[in-house]
């Protein structure tokens, strides 16, 4: 769910009219399908977190983990992924990776244990680690440098974006059915996604160079990230000050120190740090932190909220939030033209000032809100701010980088986005359980006892972005990055 560095080539390539063969145009929509259908997958079940809950008897806390699960997977062994397909073969890596997401599909849509349930989903994000980075690598590799290639990503790109937006209104429709059916309808897509990419991509000889694999690094990246995410989660119940949080902590910072060490001392490292220092390239990756745990977590709590608190159905919440999912989704396509026009400093700066005004408005909302006067303008703002923003930020992530970095550029700004998400959606769920029961299914609670209990995370969520927005809005980087910009 990426804007490749590649939206900011000159107006006269992207907008030049490009003829592609019928395999061309089939071998796109195959790879666009799983990246909208990545996108879908963690939106989508976001909605059906308190039909899960209520079925399964689980509070906020471990509900949490149904979405971290997946967005963990799927940071950890981003980097890596991409690697591997090198090695291996990007066909054969792409089409196993689309085939083991569509069993755990299957998996999770059956089950009953919750252990069992976040499995799948962990299980979902690793394959999906595969799928995006090779589905990149599948289209820079059958379309020409230049336009083709340009408007190649610009609709791969849209396809991710709107499959996120548009996963809320999916999972409502779904959801009405059955918590269930948020699982299973990625099963019947991904296996005709199977069976195409089978006839429609070509094969491809596995890589013959010495390039390295990083896989220690991977590991480490992992389990050091799964054990800060689940030290903060658990933390209200134990108690912060507990020998097990304590050492949850030194645990993890000692993990990912041993990552930080291997990344300095490898061949060929995940991670070159150096390149932080290059650039807008720091800033971007920490916006990207900021936007989209923020969204995240709002989102978390919001179907929390709207679905427990004010009782409201997964369809009304998603037709509620459909403003949201069109303005990403209709803005998708001219976001080149956007960030040309008016340069992705401004846009980003735009987009997380108006995502921090949309959460700041909801702060107001009670047991009893108007819809138009106090939801609306937030759904509204949130979605111009992250149709603005969130392209913005990934071509800022890697302009100026040189060729040879922009793939690590690329990656690592994927990781961020899911892995900082994750970690903003824990320490969210760390101050909602931490602010009485964090069931929020349980009868037990009124509503406005419901409401007391959510509202910290939604504080947090503002926060988060208007902390991203004084990042972006460092004078020294803010000159240097626009003095990157073509000119208008």
């Amino acid at each position: 769910m990426t804007s490749p560095s590649t939206l900011t080539r000159s107006a006269e390539q992207l907008h030049t009219a490009v003829r592609w063969t019928r395999a061309q145009w089939l071998l796109l929509m195959v790879v666009c399908t799983v990246l909208a259908l990545d996108g879908l997958d963690v939106s989508m079940v976001g909605v059906a977190l308190p039909s899960i809950g209520h079925e399964l008897h689980l509070g906020t806390d471990s509900l949490q983990w149904i979405v971290s699960a997946y967005v963990l997977g799927y940071g950890s062994l981003l980097l890596l992924g991409g690697r591997l397909a090198d090695l291996l073969g990007r066909r054969r890596i792409f089409l196993i990776a689309l085939t083991v997401f569509a069993a755990a599909s299957l998996l999770g849509g059956l089950v009953n244990d919750p252990t069992l349930l976040i499995a799948t989903r962990f299980v979902k994000g690793l394959a999906a680690a595969f799928t995006a980075p090779t589905g990149f690598s599948i289209i820079t590799t059958n379309f020409a440098e230049g336009r083709e290639r340009n408007k190649a990503l610009s609709i791969f790109t849209t396809f991710g974006a709107s499959g996120f937006s548009l996963g809320l209104v999916v999972g409502g429709l779904m959801t009405s059915l059955s918590w269930r059916w948020t699982f299973l309808v990625s099963v019947p897509i991904a296996v005709a996604v199977v069976l195409l990419g089978m006839l429609f991509i070509p094969r491809d000889k596995p890589s013959t160079e010495e390039s390295g694999h990083d896989v220690w690094g991977a590991v480490t990246l992992a389990l050091g990230m799964l054990g800060l995410v689940y030290t903060l989660v658990s933390a209200p119940e134990k108690g912060w000050g507990s020998v097990a949080t304590i050492a949850g902590f030194a645990v993890s910072a000692a993990v990912l120190a041993t990552f930080a060490v291997i990344e300095n001392r490898v061949k060929h490292p995940l991670i070159r740090f150096g390149i932080l220092r290059e650039g807008w390239v720091a800033r971007a990756n920490l916006s990207a932190v900021g936007l989209f745990g923020s969204y995240l977590s709002f989102q978390f709590i919001l179907t929390m909220y709207l679905q427990s608190v004010l009782g409201w159905s997964p369809l009304g919440m998603a037709l509620a939030l459909l403003p949201t999912g069109l303005l990403v989704a209709t803005s998708a396509p001219f976001a080149d033209r956007f960030i040309e026009k008016f340069g992705a400093p401004k846009l980003i700066l735009t987009g997380l000032t108006a995502m921090g005004l949309g959460y700041v408005l909801f702060l107001r909302v009670g047991t009893s809100p108007n819809y138009v006067l106090d939801i609306l303008p937030s759904v509204i703002l949130l979605g111009i701010g992250f149709a603005l923003a969130f392209p913005s930020i990934n071509v800022q992530a890697t302009a100026g980088i040189r060729d040879s970095e922009q793939g690590l550029a690329a990656g690592l700004i994927q990781t961020s986005t899911q892995v900082g998400a994750a970690l903003v959606l824990a320490v969210t769920t760390a101050l909602v359980s931490g602010h009485g029961t964090a069931d929020g299914t349980s009868s037990t609670l009124s509503a406005a006892a419901m409401l007391d209990q959510y509202r910290p995370g939604l504080v947090l969520s503002a926060a988060v972005a208007i902390a991203a927005l004084l990042v972006a809005a460092s004078p020294a980087r803010r000159r240097r990055a626009l003095a990157e910009q073509p000119a208008a």
